[in-house]
């Protein structure tokens, strides 16, 4: 009975563990998406490519607040008022 117990409690713990042991670190997917925009390089032209690629930065996101900001200022440049103003703020903070 101790060992159906151990066993049961064993088997769920690495259960619990398997998802993360498979998942994809961001380093692999960078990996990943570098060699493949890498096919048609060779040599030190590869080399140089790699080496930027995985070293760049990903483009910083808007935040939502950036994005009311802009669409507030875009908003007050057309003068839009009432219901028209409600209408492009959603759609702009959407986008």
């Amino acid at each position: 009975m101790k060992k159906l117990i151990l066993s049961v409690a064993v088997s769920m713990f690495a259960a619990s563990l398997a998802p993360n042991v498979f998942a994809a670190t961001a380093q692999q997917n960078k990996m990943k998406e570098c060699n493949a925009s890498a096919t048609d390089k060779k040599g030190d032209e590869r080399k140089a490519f790699m080496k930027e690629c995985l070293s760049a930065k990903p483009a910083a996101k808007a935040t939502q607040q950036d994005k009311m900001k802009s669409c507030n200022k875009e908003a007050g440049e057309k003068a839009l008022k009432g219901d028209e103003r409600k209408k492009f703020m959603s759609d702009c903070l959407k986008g």
